[in-house]
Formats: structure tokens, C-alpha cells, sequence
């Protein structure tokens, strides 16, 4: 079900607890929200609908993809500057950002992942990861 962003930079600013099969509702809603903002959006946290759970969703290839307790474990030497906007914020802000990132998460069904991701993806997976431990761009 598609809930509405949370602006509250206060609830924003909440560093993500785990999340667990339990939050499956959870995921559902931030990939329905995800969804219902696909023309503005390319990924979401949780506690941007209001959940202080560690879960993010975001796009790939198109396909909406859900990560439950993500992590990165591994990243590219190189970064770079970017500019990056916020559902949840107003106006962009410069960040810096790794080109290559590997994360290891859980799965909707809480099976153990490993991935690496390049290019904007990795940037949207670093922003919303950000937003898990309570960092504003």
C-alpha cells in the first residue's frame, strides 16, 4: 500500500533498526510507495514512510528491488562529487560517492545476498543506506 513521505527531518535523522521477516509489510508498502513515485524517484527508505526499519527499495533495470538490513561491505577506490535530490527534502545537495559498490543484504524471503553495483544504482544504494543511519544529503 502506498503511504506518504515523511518530511520530519527529526524522524529522518533515526538511525534504521533491523529489520526481520515480521517487517515484510513493511517492504511491501516501500515498494508500492517506490512504485507510486516512479516518475520522480529512483529509491526509497523506510523511515521515509515512516518506519524506522532497516530496509530500502529502489530501481534496477526498472524492476523494483527491496533490500532488507543492507550493508556495504566493500567499495571502489575512486568516488566522485554529485548532486543529489530527496523525496523527503527540499533542493539538492553535493554528497560524495563511491563508482562500485558491493552490499549484502536480505532478501524478502530473509535469505543472506551478496551483490556489486556500479554507476547510479550504487549512488542510489548509498543514499538510501544513508537515510538507515539517520544521514541527510
Amino acid at each position: 500500500m502506498e503511504k506518504p513521505i515523511v518530511h520530519d527531518t527529526m524522524l529522518l535523522m533515526k538511525k534504521a533498526v533491523p529489520a526481520d521477516k515480521s517487517d515484510s509489510g513493511t517492504a511491501v508498502d516501500l515498494r508500492d510507495t517506490l512504485l507510486a513515485h516512479s516518475a520522480g524517484c529512483a529509491g526509497l527508505a523506510a523511515n521515509m514512510i515512516g518506519a524506522n526499519k532497516s530496509i530500502i527499495a529502489f530501481f534496477a533495470a526498472g524492476v523494483p528491488v527491496v533490500m532488507l538490513n543492507p550493508r556495504i561491505t566493500a567499495h571502489s577506490a575512486e568516488s566522485y562529487e554529485t548532486e543529489e535530490g530527496c523525496l523527503s527534502l527540499t533542493g539538492v545537495r553535493k554528497t560524495k560517492r563511491y563508482h562500485q559498490i558491493t552490499v549484502e543484504y536480505d532478501d524478502m524471503m530473509m535469505k543472506r545476498k551478496r551483490m556489486v553495483y556500479t554507476g547510479f544504482i550504487a549512488q542510489v544504494i548509498q543514499h538510501e543506506i544513508d537515510h538507515l543511519n539517520g544521514i541527510l544529503i
